[in-house]
């Protein structure tokens, strides 16, 4: 149970570390835990409360968060100088702490936009999509001929934004790699927030359009479009064609109405980054509460980033509905696990520069910090990058741990809001979908206030407690749901930040 003093926060009993909530100086007598602080420690750097001999584990959360590299004495600044990794075995204990979720007697509702197909948006698009790098170019001028000025006649339209990439070609026409890009297009081309959507081509590309239909089961209709800058004549007649179709397009994606629809249409993806030492102190537990509130309301939360869960899975195993959803996130890890390692890396590569400046040391302290954001719910269904999401609950999704390409697989699987915590004070946006910045600390919040949208550091400071927090941002998300923008959306974050993960070498 967390515990908030002036200076630091000790999260467990059994902790042989707490947390500076903020700037220590040397010769600080930490009077409970009678121990004398022997550097200034920065905020949100952890201080041993007791000795730890060379070899043997450190404890936050009650779990392991890295093995001492040489003795450390009770007041000394635990950090990368003196705490790293080590193997240990994780008892994966399957389904052993599930239980059934017990949902709301009256379920919360969103004021939504129902799709022919029962679906329900929270925002009503229209999508420009490449399907190759050589046709970045048309797609981007395409868009950006809609304005806000020459969209002004079609009220109920969000905008007109364009899907670019880096890839569809110099890679084979078949296997992984291209499956993966094709799942990521079909995605957004088809999101719920998007009316309709045209798809550009070059002509010549390994990412055929017609393939990429194949694969993924679609047929080109009214509300998806497609044609390519060969066959058309090149540029000037492609944008030319492209702005007649999405003229064509508007009038119809323009009669859609928001009406009250329940919170069980809504799949929010959760994720984190620019993470600090109060990520798993305060706005990931709290966007943890509200991801159960979401889901004992009929509703869909989703986490992501295998990379920084490694090392805290056992806690989601613990959680998962049946043995097979539960192999299926360890499949993921020692998929992770071979892929790094033939790479030369390995999966401690993690925190970032960013991560231990804030306080987080070893990619174990990260992982159980970011595992919060999952709730305390079931773990219903584990999916694949950018498969469509379909079990309602919790679930977990295998992205990478880099944040652009994480929440495009997110969006991609069919999220329509996203929560993004960050302490450092990551800048993001994903359109189609609205993202939501919850700040980590109070610092961030007062120094960044115009890009985040809840200050998670009243936390740490003592003035909130982790459910209230968690109370507020679900009735955020609610309303985000409903059409208020967030910070990101006003700034018009969400053109550039589209970025699929590319598997396999470039040819």
């Amino acid at each position: 149970m967390l515990q908030t003093a002036d200076l630091i926060i000790k999260l467990n009993p059994a902790d042989d570390v707490v947390i500076a909530r903020v700037e220590i100086p040397a010769g600080t007598e930490l009077l409970k835990d009678g121990v004398r602080v022997a550097v200034t420690i920065p905020a949100g750097h952890k201080i041993a409360i007791r000795d730890v001999a060379e070899g043997q584990p450190v404890r936050r959360y009650n779990q392991i968060i890295g093995y001492s590299t040489k003795p450390i004495r009770a007041g000394e600044h635990v950090h990368v100088h003196n705490l790293g990794m080590a193997h240990f075995e994780r008892d994966y204990a399957f389904g052993a702490d599930y239980q059934p979720t017990r949902f709301a007697a009256e379920p919360a509702t969103f004021m939504g936009i129902r799709r022919a197909d029962g679906r329900v948006a929270t925002r009503n698009y229209l999508a420009v999509i490449s399907s190759v790098n050589c046709s970045a170019h048309v797609s981007r001028k395409i868009a950006e001929y809609f304005t806000g000025e020459r969209i002004a006649d079609y009220p109920n339209v969000d905008g007109v934004f364009c899907i670019t990439h880096q890839t569809g070609c110099g890679m084979a026409s078949h296997g992984e790699p291209v499956e993966v890009l094709r799942r990521v297009l079909a995605g957004y081309a088809t999101h719920a927030n998007v009316a309709s959507s045209l798809m550009i081509g070059l002509g010549c590309e390994a990412n055929q359009i017609n393939d990429l239909l194949a694969a993924q089961g679609l047929s080109r209709t009214e509300q998806l479009r497609t044609f390519t800058i060969q066959d058309t004549g090149g540029t000037r007649k492609t944008i030319e064609n492209g702005i007649a179709m999405i003229r064509e397009m508007l009038p119809e994606a323009n009669k859609v109405r928001r009406e009250p629809c329940p919170a069980s249409h809504l799949v929010l993806g959760l994720e984190c980054g620019g993470s600090d030492g109060y990520s798993g102190v305060s706005a990931n537990p709290a966007l943890g509460a509200a991801a159960d509130l979401l889901v004992q309301h009929g509703g869909t939360a989703v986490l992501s980033e295998t990379p920084e869960i490694y090392g805290a899975e056992h806690l989601l195993t613990r959680r998962a509905v049946s043995r097979e959803v539960g192999e299926k996130l360890i499949e993921r890890i020692r998929w992770w696990e071979d892929y790094t390692s033939k790479l030369g890396g390995d999966m401690n590569n993690n925190p970032s520069p960013g991560n231990k400046a804030g306080g987080l040391t070893t990619i174990l302290e990260k992982s159980l910090g970011a595992a919060a954001k999952g709730g305390t719910t079931g773990l219903m269904d584990v999916y694949k990058y950018a498969e469509h999401i379909k079990t309602k609950g919790f679930g977990f999704m295998d992205t990478p741990g880099y944040d652009p390409v994480s929440i495009t697989g997110l969006v991609a699987g069919g999220a329509n809001v996203v929560c993004f915590t960050t302490g450092r004070g990551s800048a993001y946006g994903c359109k189609p979908s609205p993202s939501l910045k919850l700040a980590t600390n109070s610092a961030l919040w007062n120094r960044q206030e115009e890009d985040m949208d809840i200050n998670c550091g009243v936390i740490v400071d003592g003035k909130a407690s982790v459910q209230e927090v968690g109370q507020q941002i679900f009735e955020l998300i609610l309303k985000t749901a409903s059409g208020q923008p967030s910070k990101s959306e006003i700034f018009g974050y969400g053109d550039d930040e589209f970025a699929p993960w590319v598997l396999g070498p470039t040819m």
